[in-house]
């Protein structure tokens, strides 16, 4: 799917507790070798319950939580037509965003519930991407290049956007590997993106 890969959607692989196992011999054993081997069981099951709370927690079992790294002010959301909800914590005041060109951007997507499933803040780089050509979901080509009611964001400006399932990946689940999705389907999806810059590797006419 071009949106789901446009997106760089973390999908961590998935990872399963070590099996710990307590053996014991069926010879004769002297009271010092029951005490070791009591002793191994206990440090087997506390092994055992060390790695199973390191596992990463799970919701619905499709998704991943991450933590997020950068919580933007709650703030009224508009709805338009389409169904996306939209508001501007921070009005830009750099140019507007261009149709079909590069641009850079940071954001946190969160499920409806709040849990994080992806951030560009986490790999510490703005994602670039290209509006207005179908190379991400709908959602994100209305709610930052505008259209349909939404005004088109500029440089500088922080928008929360709320991205109902039509207009993001829809009846089938994304961002799967190895069978596991981290966005199940008919998923509604909320962007917190700031708009850093314009793309400087942009053709010039």
């Amino acid at each position: 799917m071009a949106a789901a890969s446009q997106l760089t959607i973390l999908a961590p692989k998935p990872r399963s507790p070590q099996a710990f196992r307590a053996t014991a011999s069926c010879s004769a054993v002297t009271p010092g070798g029951v005490k070791k081997q009591i002793m191994g069981v206990a440090a087997g099951i506390l092994a055992a319950s060390v790695v199973a709370s390191a596992a990463p927690l799970e919701a619905n079992a499709t998704r991943i939580e991450y933590f997020a790294t950068v919580a933007e002010p709650s703030c009224e959301l508009n709805f338009v037509r389409s169904g996306l909800g939209y508001c501007d914590v921070v009005l830009g005041s750099g140019e507007e965003v261009p149709f079909a060109q590069l641009i850079n951007v940071h954001y946190t997507a969160r499920f409806a519930d709040g849990i994080v499933f992806d951030s560009t803040y986490k790999r510490a780089r703005p994602l670039t991407m290209r509006l207005g050509m179908g190379k991400v979901i709908k959602g994100l080509d209305q709610g930052i290049l505008g259209g349909g009611g939404v005004p088109p964001m500029h440089v500088g400006g922080k928008r929360k956007l709320q991205i109902p399932p039509q207009l993001a990946y829809g009846p089938e689940p994304a961002g799967c590997f190895s069978g596991d999705c981290n966005i199940p389907a008919n998923a509604t999806l909320v962007y917190d993106v700031n708009f850093v810059n314009v793309y400087s590797g942009n053709r010039k006419e």
